[in-house]
Order: structure tokens, then C-alpha cells, then sequence
């Protein structure tokens, strides 16, 4: 919205700075952030108040959950939500179809995941949300529907192609097989920061720092002479996914802050949903897919120790891990919350720094 009043620069030069997609994300950052901090703890009474004994806690989960959060609100993605759409809304250029893409998913996943908590809530219990078949099929539905879209803005056989991180030329042209590609890739990360979101604050931050991630490769995507230079894919419009980055920054940092130990909410599906399904979404919209696997890799290990746990139960009535997901497993080894919870966001860090090395190293 505040996009709109550099086209008044001529008469108040001052104005052209709203045309820069680094002041306007700068200004997302803060503006969600303040939007949380004001909003959060009026929403936080409400959930509080509404859902009495709070998100209902696994019965073969670690018992020191059962002891220390139960009666804890959920749902606080609503107030990353809000926080990202009025931030949103406000700083990028509502022109720019990319931003209503990403927004669409993300509150398409964030809509399911609040059905899932509020279903769960209602029969007072963890296992009582969508069935896993239902709630995959709505998030393909609206995956696949994205990638349609984002292919028809690029009528190039590129926009259905895969780009290798460390290769400059070794591109995959998928054709039309691209779009269930890239719809597992939205389905993956949302679901793969879902299975994240077990302890306080540990899902939040790494999304954090996977969305600051992105806020660059969308900046470099979308200037074409940045991405000529490091010889990537140029996006036309790409660059204003580095406001809605911005925006779920802050509004990840204001969460944190009523987030962090001994949590005060937990952001619920309704958060972990919406914010893997944005993160795998601006993957797609930038042609990084692949690197979003190593960028958000701490996802896809919970991920796939979820998958190695139930394929090794099932084949050989053996389990792998003591509890999965793994961070669950190191609980049971005798690591503190604390402890996993740092460590993990030191590998998260790691892991995007790795990502980001993909733009040069080629």
C-alpha cells in the first residue's frame, strides 16, 4: 500500500524511498513486529480464555510435557498471521501477483491448521484433529493450484524446470510433472515444520532464519543484474517476496518474545502449517527448491527421522530412535530443553549459511 506513494516522487522526492524493496522490507520487519507486541497479549487472553484446559499434550510424549505445558494456549499463529498480512499489506506492492500467491498458501495451510487445532482442542485431545489423508489432500489442493500459477507467469519451459544448487547449467526440465514436484516440495515444508514444532521457540527461529534466507535469494532473483552476475534464474517481480519475508520476521521475533521459555503459547498447526507452506511456496516462486532442502534442513531431519521411525517399526517392530521426532529423542537422552533448542538453531544457522553459499559457489 505505502508502495503506491513513490508515484508521487516528483512532487515530494522524499516519497521515492517507498520505491526500494530493502526500506520497504525493513519497515515490514518493524511494523509486524509492533503489530505482535501491541496485539499479542490481548490475543493470548483470548485463546486462553476459549480453550480452557489449552493444547492437549501426547500421552506417549515425554512426561515433563505433560507436567510443565499443559494448559498452554495454542493457536498462536494467528498472531504471526496477523502480524505478516497487515505488514504485508501495508509495505509490499499489492500489484506484484507473487505476493498474493505466497499469501493465498500461507493462509490456506494456516486455515487447515486451525481447523486441526480447533478440532483437537474440541475432543480434548492430540490425536483428535483432521485425519493425516484429509489434511494432506487440502494442502494439495492448494499447492498444486500455486504452482499452476506460478508457472503461468513464466510461459518459458523454465518456469517448470529444476535448478541444481552448484551447478550453473545443470538444469531438470520437468514439463508439467513440475507442478506435483512443486507442490510436494509446499506440502513437505509445511508439514516438515509441523513435526518441528515440539519444544519452546525451536520452530520459530530456524523458520526465521530460512525466511531471512529467502528475503535475499527473492532480493538477487528479482534484479536482473544481481542474478545475471551470480548466473540464477531471473524472476521479474521476485523481489517483492522479500517484503512478505520481512514481514514473517518480525512477526516470528514478537511471537518469540511471549514464545520463549516457559512458553506462554504455542503457535499450533495453525502457525507451523502456514509458515512451512509460505517458506516452501517463495521456494518455488524463486526456482531455489532444492535449496530450500538445505536451508531448511533441521525440517527435513525431523522429517525423515518421523519416516525412518515408522518404516523401521513397521518392517522390523523395531524403533530407531528412543521418540521421534528427534528432538524428542534427545529429550529421552537426557538433553535439556534448553540445550536442544540452541543447538538446533545453531544448526539451522549453519545450514542456511550453506544454502546461501549455493548463490556463489557454482
Amino acid at each position: 500500500m505505502l508502495y503506491w506513494l513513490s508515484q508521487f516522487s516528483d512532487v515530494f522526492n522524499v516519497l521515492n524511498v517507498f520505491r526500494y524493496i530493502t526500506f520497504r522490507a525493513g519497515g515490514a520487519v518493524l511494523t509486524a513486529l509492533l503489530f505482535v507486541f501491541l496485539f499479542g497479549p490481548a490475543i493470548i487472553d483470548k485463546l486462553r480464555a476459549s480453550q480452557g484446559k489449552g493444547q492437549p499434550i501426547r500421552d506417549d510424549g515425554p512426561q515433563s510435557h505433560i507436567l510443565t505445558k499443559k494448559g498452554t494456549p495454542t493457536m498462536g499463529g494467528l498472531m504471526i498471521l496477523s502480524g505478516l498480512v497487515v505488514s504485508t499489506l501495508l509495505w509490499a506492492n499489492l500489484a506484484n501477483p507473487h505476493v498474493w500467491i505466497v499469501l493465498a498458501v500461507t493462509l490456506g495451510f494456516g486455515a487447515i491448521g486451525f481447523a486441526d487445532d480447533f478440532l483437537k482442542i474440541k475432543h480434548g485431545s492430540a490425536n483428535g484433529g483432521l485425519s493425516g489423508r484429509m489434511r494432506i489432500a487440502l494442502e494439495a489442493v492448494i499447492a498444486g493450484a500455486a504452482v499452476i500459477v506460478l508457472t503461468q507467469l513464466d510461459a518459458s519451459a523454465a518456469s517448470k524446470a529444476l535448478a541444481m544448487p552448484f551447478f550453473k547449467d545443470l538444469v531438470i526440465n520437468l514439463g508439467w510433472f513440475f507442478i506435483a514436484v512443486g507442490a510436494f516440495v509446499i506440502v513437505g515444508a509445511g508439514n516438515a515444520v509441523n513435526l518441528t514444532d515440539g519444544l519452546d521457540g525451536l520452530a520459530i527461529v530456524p523458520v526465521m532464519i530460512a525466511a531471512a534466507t529467502f528475503s535475499l535469494i527473492a532480493y538477487l532473483a528479482g534484479n536482473i543484474v544481481f542474478s545475471d552476475y551470480l548466473q540464477i534464474r531471473h524472476i521479474a517481480g521476485a523481489g517483492e517476496l522479500a517484503i512478505v519475508c520481512g514481514a514473517l520476521i518480525g512477526a516470528g521475533l514478537g511471537f518469540l518474545w511471549f514464545n520463549a521459555p516457559p512458553a506462554s503459547i504455542f503457535m499450533g498447526d495453525t502457525g507451523s502449517l502456514a509458515l512451512g507452506g509460505m517458506l516452501g511456496t517463495i521456494a518455488v516462486a524463486t526456482k531455489h527448491e532444492i535449496a530450500l532442502a538445505i536451508i531448511g534442513g533441521l525440517f527435513v531431519l525431523e522429517a525423515v527421522s518421523v519416516i525412518v521411525q515408522v518404516i523401521s517399526f513397521k518392517l522390523t517392530g523395531k524403533r530407531i530412535f528412543r521418540m521421534a521426532p528427534i528432538h524428542h529423542h534427545f529429550e529421552q537422552l537426557g538433553w535439556t530443553e534448553a540445550q536442544i533448542v540452541i543447538r538446533f538453531w545453531i544448526i539451522a544457522l549453519v545450514l542456511a549459511l550453506i544454502g546461501l553459499s549455493t548463490l556463489k559457489l557454482r
